[in-house]
């Protein structure tokens, strides 16, 4: 069976995430989606909101797993054995920066390949900061993230009041 890793922060989950994580578990048996506890980047939503987020989105794709994960994504992979990473990219800058993770995980582990994933025209624009920053100006994020995560937002919003 060929497990692939689709890591990412997902600080929500979007539309891009998913058309990415669609694609990707039709290329192989099993995606693990790896939502990445990082220190060094402030979410607005913790990993167990993240993960649930992400669960409940990914519902009706049948070869997902979610699974939170902290440390080098390279041993995270191994011991999960995956073949590949799988990354998206939404336009050049995005490219130089993967190719140097791609590198930095092929020295770590030269086993692991990544395959990168462009994003479609529907969705190269959006991420989770793009998301986060339209909600919080009051614009309609229906169109760039799951109903749940519009709901997850209000939650937040009002949590914060």
């Amino acid at each position: 069976m060929k497990t692939v890793i689709f890591p990412g922060t997902f600080d929500p989950v979007t539309f891009g995430h998913l058309d990415l994580l669609t694609r990707a578990a039709r290329l192989a048996d099993k995606v693990i989606v790896a939502v990445a506890l990082n220190d060094s980047k402030k979410t607005l939503f913790s990993i167990d909101e993240r993960c649930a987020l992400l669960r409940q989105a990914s519902a009706d794709i049948g070869n997902v797993e979610i699974v939170p994960f902290c440390g080098l994504l390279a041993d995270f992979a191994k011991k999960n054995e995956a073949v590949a990473l799988v990354r998206g990219i939404r336009g050049s800058g995005d490219v130089d920066y993967e190719m140097q993770l791609s590198h930095l995980n092929k020295v770590l582990d030269p086993q692991l390949e990544t395959i990168l994933l462009v994003a479609s025209s529907r969705s190269s624009f959006i991420s989770s900061t793009v998301v986060k920053e339209v909600f919080k100006h009051g614009g309609d994020i229906r169109q760039f993230a799951p109903l749940i995560v519009l709901q997850a937002l209000r939650e937040k919003q009002q949590d914060q009041k």
